[in-house]
């Protein structure tokens, strides 16, 4: 129908008055006909038929009426009829056919358009083993449509597909695009400029992908690399672990021509996360590690010195490389360090990243990449994947897009794919996000190639995550010796039979005339050549391999060497006191919160003298002279800014606009930059986003605060793998601070202790500090200390809650100024007639005093284990030294028996005194703390009650 007075008529009545962005005067609505809007209205329309509610309520009245004239004014008018007509009509299909019934046809065929691009990958080719099962799809047939076979010749016009062309030409050219080796999901992208984006690339370029010869001999060289790698390795360390790469080679010239593309496009580093699947592989032919030195690490001959901690297996490891790209753009590559717990890596370089872009000042966030390698059981399994995914666009995490690649092997272990996951696609968890999706058959190396071009062009263009699901296989079992027949018979028989990812390649290549025979047989004798020769290098003799630290890192003492020259984290009164007067300073037209205007009153009185300093200064006075001295700061965590407890308040919120004032920023004079984000509700990829910033800015003080300190356990594989041993595994260095809320005031077991007893289990080879500090002063020293030192350890601090405005928990100015820190703070009553010392750390020595001197008892010592890892034996000798030998000496802590420091502490205490050391405290129990708060109260005061018998 062309644009007569119906048109005009139903347009006006349905209320509509613009189109997109288009204006439409109601005067003269028939503007909307031009040609740049009939696409427009067509695609509206097909997703009218497919279900109404898709479409504006104005548009939806139109339709209907357009459809049956007299829905106007009608109510609860139910779904468009089943016969399917165009708004515009379109071009004659056949003498035969009448106008009208080729405009009912024409949009029909929009709306199959608009269903290949929504659902061709529910059947594209996608498996190379050809195991999954074919679908028909009513929805992409001609029957769902009203459209007939006799209407296949009939020329239809396309919309954004591109010119008019038959139906079948249309079918043909929806079937190459979408249900070839690609499919495509993005329909659901809500930007419509990112979805018109992909669209014209996927139904341009992506209509029919060929390799030409430059790029097929470069995929030819990765190929051979991969495959002759593995095949090497087979033979020359017969039944040694891999994780072979082998049934998805793939992977290696899909990431070659995805960081090639991303040089090309300003990308100048890239960090890569990735588990064991392919890693050596990665390692030798995409980061350049020597085969020389891969292979000394499976002949076991590398004396690994003492200082080096206790290394990790050849499948872990990382390594950093340079890459040139053909255009002469080089772009540093790093692999992380990784344990076998699979996806945790990737909150750890999705940190780096960031960390890199803040070092660089990269506010475009373009020149550093992540790229995140998952497997296809692990992606859908692991809740580490949401949590991390969750940080891509968030203020504090946000580091300018991930390119996501799945290895998607078909089978998780020996689980295949339907028990592993109740989703079509293992990337289904992505969509909560709505990343695009690029499906791609690993056996088909152009649409690999196209897809990883434009994976990182989508990523340097917008900014956002993207997904590549490479549908390929394993060829082995788990491991080179697990046997996949015995659970997986059906897929391995299949696996078994059929050519290798290299010669499909090469022959379908060859035949398509882009290589020759010799090609691949020169490329294969030369890769032969050189693992021979880099397996003779190995074999000659053992690699020196230097511990010096590069890069930022330069400068600093490896963790296992540090220097124990003293450092200084004194600061002289003249410097402190102008910025405590900075920090209680609020712009006059900044409509304070009431209470934070009190705060702020009692921290000027600190800074006349007339109080002393509390927790929340000290700590403010730790980060603004850190900030003066040029180190940045990142803090993180739920409710950082203000502070679990609101002690901290260090982001101010005007009370009138919401305008934010950070005092910390206006400190005067040059300072670095300080960076306070409250974190989404998560521990575990919070945490290692925060590792991972570690890892690349050592002169920066990073902090994660926990909202309660067991919070913390939903970060345990972070702490176990990453924080607490990535020292010992791989020598890599961390000055991460953890702030855990700690301490027993009858808030039940989860709200009291932040697990101490499992930072001590894992304390060893001088790999962190545990502390339990007791005064503002000891807090501000020990965070000055961590970039005062020439070396970097994690920083695990058990921090208070009562005690953040307990009167007696404050410090004098000399604390600051004048003295360090103690490890062990004696008592400084005087030693005589004392028959007890009750060693403690934390809160319980207050709760200790005040019964002391309720009690007027003076044969009782309190003696404070601040730093209780690593162990001080010769601060603790010194604080016993004034009382006699014969004095008993008591562990008191708060936490039950079987928790806190007494398992770990005791025998360093017997140890270093040669005597008996008793325990006082709560029972052994399971849980770690009571629920009633009279409960807690009276063993609380048995405690007490205890220490004071003498």
């Amino acid at each position: 129908m062309n644009s007569g007075p119906r048109w005009v008529e139903l347009l006006g009545q349905s209320g509509i008055v613009g189109l997109g962005e288009i204006p439409l005067p109601k005067q003269d609505p028939s503007t909307a006909l031009s040609a740049a809007n009939r696409a427009w209205i067509e695609e509206q329309y097909a997703r009218f038929l497919e279900s109404p509610s898709s479409v504006a309520p104005a548009w939806q009245t139109f339709f209907r009426a357009w459809r049956d004239p007299g829905s106007l004014g009608r109510e609860d008018v139910t779904s468009p009829r089943p016969a399917q007509r165009s708004i515009f009509g379109g071009r004659i299909a056949g003498e035969a056919q009448s106008r009208s019934q080729h405009a009912h046809k024409a949009a029909s065929v929009i709306e199959l358009v608009s269903n290949y691009r929504r659902n061709g990958h529910l059947v594209a080719k996608l498996d190379p083993l050809g195991l999954r099962a074919e679908r028909q799809l009513p929805q992409l047939s001609l029957a769902y449509h009203g459209l007939e076979e006799s209407d296949l010749d009939a020329v239809f016009d396309t919309g954004r597909l591109g010119p008019p062309m038959t139906l079948r030409e249309i079918i043909e050219r929806l079937r190459a695009i979408y249900c070839s080796s690609i499919g495509a999901e993005y329909q659901y992208i809500r930007d419509i400029g990112r979805r018109r984006w992909l669209e014209r690339r996927f139904e341009t370029e992506g209509y029919n992908i060929k390799l030409d010869r430059p790029t097929a001999l470069r995929v030819l060289d990765k190929l051979v690399a991969a495959e002759s790698f593995e095949n090497f390795i087979h033979r020359k360390y017969v039944g040694a672990k891999r994780f072979s790469v082998e049934g998805g080679e793939s992977l290696i010239p899909m990431l070659d021509t995805l960081l090639e593309t991303a040089a090309d496009l300003g990308v100048q580093q890239a960090a890569i996360g990735m588990a064991h699947r392919g890693r050596l592989n990665v390692l030798a032919n995409i980061l350049g590690k020597a085969h020389g030195d891969i292979f000394e690490e499976f002949e076991d001959t590398f004396e690994r010195p003492e200082h080096l901690g206790s290394g990790d297996v050849k499948y872990h490891l990382g390594y950093n490389g340079d890459k040139v790209s053909a255009q002469g753009n080089r772009i540093h590559l790093n692999l992380a360090f990784n344990p076998s717990h699979l996806e945790f890596v990737a909150p750890v370089v999705e940190g780096q990243v960031r960390a890199k872009q803040d070092h660089f000042g990269d506010s475009s966030r373009k020149s550093s990449l992540s790229v995140i390698i998952h497997g296809d059981a692990a992606i859908a399994g692991q809740g580490i994947v949401s949590e991390t995914l969750n940080l891509a666009e968030l203020e504090g995490y946000d580091n300018g897009g991930t390119i996501h690649i799945v290895i998607n092997n078909q089978i998780g272990f020996t689980t295949p794919s339907e028990s592993s996951r109740s989703s079509e696609h293992c990337t289904d968890i992505v969509k909560a996000n709505l990343l695009p999706v690029i499906h791609v058959n690993a056996d088909d190396l152009g649409a690999v190639a196209f897809a990883a071009r434009l994976a990182a062009e989508y990523r340097q263009e917008f900014g956002k995550d993207i997904v590549l699901d490479l549908w390929c296989y394993r060829k082995y079992g788990h491991n080179e010796g697990d046997e996949p027949l015995f659970t997986n018979p059906v897929m391995y028989s299949s696996v078994h039979s059929r050519r290798t990812p290299l010669e499909v390649f090469s022959e379908d290549a060859i035949a398509r005339g882009v290589l020759s025979r010799d090609d691949v047989a020169e490329a294969v004798a030369r890769v032969r050549d050189h693992l021979e020769g880099e397996l003779g290098r190995a074999r000659a003799k053992s690699s020196e391999r230097s511990t010096e630290l590069g890069g930022l890192w330069k400068g600093l003492a490896p963790g296992f060497s540090p220097d124990v020259r003293s450092y200084d984290t004194r600061v002289p009164a003249d410097v402190l006191q102008p910025l405590m007067k900075a920090l209680q300073e609020v712009p006059e037209d900044f409509a304070a919160h009431s209470k934070i205007r009190r705060i702020f009153r009692k921290r000027a009185q600190m800074l006349t003298g007339e109080a002393p300093l509390d927790w929340s200064m000290a700590e403010a006075l730790a980060f603004a002279t850190l900030l003066k001295e040029g180190h940045p700061l990142r803090l993180t965590g739920q409710d950082s800014g203000r502070g679990t407890f609101s002690h901290r308040h260090a982001v101010l919120h005007d009370q009138k606009d919401g305008s934010l004032h950070i005092p910390l920023n206006h400190l005067g004079g040059e300072q670095a930059a300080i960076d306070i984000f409250d974190s989404p509700l998560s521990e575990a990829a919070a945490l290692g986003f925060e590792y991972g910033y570690t890892l690349v800015r050592p002169n920066a003080l990073v902090l994660w605060e926990a909202q309660f300190g067991d919070f913390a356990n939903g970060a345990q594989v972070i702490i176990d793998q990453f924080v607490s041993s990535s020292e010992a595994k791989w020598n890599r260095s961390s000055g991460l601070v953890m702030l855990l809320p700690h301490g027993y005031e009858g808030q039940g077991p989860e709200h009291s202790s932040a697990r101490l007893e499992r930072f001590l289990q894992l304390s060893g080879d001088d790999n962190w500090r545990v502390m339990n500090l007791s005064e503002p002063a000891q807090l501000f020293h020990a965070l000055r200390g961590q970039l005062h030192r020439n070396f970097r350890k994690p920083l695990i601090l058990m921090t208070p809650k009562s005690l953040l405005r307990h009167p007696r928990c404050v410090s004098p100015l000399s604390s600051f100024t004048d003295s360090g820190f103690r490890t062990v703070i004696p008592d400084e009553a005087p030693p005589e007639g004392v028959r007890r010392v009750v060693l403690c750390s934390g809160k319980v020595y207050y709760d200790l005093l005040q019964a002391r001197e309720s009690a007027g008892e003076n044969r009782i010592a309190l003696v404070r284990v601040e730093q209780i890892y690593p162990f001080d034996a010769e601060a603790v000798t010194a604080a016993l030294a004034p009382y006699d030998e014969d004095v008993q000496l008591v562990w008191c802590q708060e936490e039950p028996k079987n928790m806190g420091a007494w398992s770990f502490i005791a025998p360093c205490l017997m140890e270093t005194t040669g005597r008996p050391v008793y325990y006082l405290g709560r029972d052994r129990a399971a849980s770690p703390a009571t629920g009633s708060k009279f409960l807690h109260d009276q063993e609380q005061a048995a405690i007490l009650r205890q220490a004071l018998e003498v």
